[in-house]
């Protein structure tokens, strides 16, 4: 998978989504850190032992580097900023339960949002999954030649 562009300063206001989640009372918030070990086990029950790595280094940032949406005090999906690298936005997942409602958009923007706020101009997604989806979300653009990127030469993970 390729890595893909994001350009900040024409990033959509992710305030509006926010508000539409919230009328579901679904809230989008920052992760606190003592929350970091209920997201960590929520990842490697959702998604991958990688993810839960890349997450620590973003919560070991102040103000954590994580967001989470949530709903009745239950996680529905997460994303992190600056974990696999500087300026890279990832990892994000949704649980397949809330997929479809606007989560993962909203995450991926206040994530964004953040990230501008601190400096960037642009940001990367790494390793790009739906790739045709973060076009519509945010103008992503492919980044030509971007593969395997940083995720070269990957340890494998163990047998069990």
């Amino acid at each position: 998978m390729q890595d893909m562009l994001v350009r900040l300063l024409t990033l959509p206001d992710a305030a509006p989504q926010r508000a539409a989640l919230a009328e579901k009372g679904i809230n989008i918030r920052r992760c606190n850190p003592f929350e970091a070990h209920i997201l960590e086990d929520w990842i490697a029950e959702h998604f991958s032992p990688r993810w839960v790595c890349e997450s620590r280094v973003a919560m070991a940032h102040q103000p954590s580097g994580c967001f989470i949406a949530t709903k009745d005090s239950e996680i529905l999906g997460f994303v992190c900023i600056d974990a696999t690298a500087r300026g890279f936005i990832g990892p994000m997942g949704v649980s397949e339960a809330a997929r479809g409602q606007g989560v993962g958009k909203a995450l991926m923007l206040t994530g964004l949002e953040q990230m501008r706020s601190l400096g960037y101009v642009y940001a990367i997604i790494g390793g790009a999954g739906p790739v045709d989806l973060y076009k519509r979300w945010v103008g992503a653009t492919v980044i030509e030649d971007s593969m395997p990127g940083i995720y070269a030469d990957i340890l494998p993970n163990p047998v069990k």
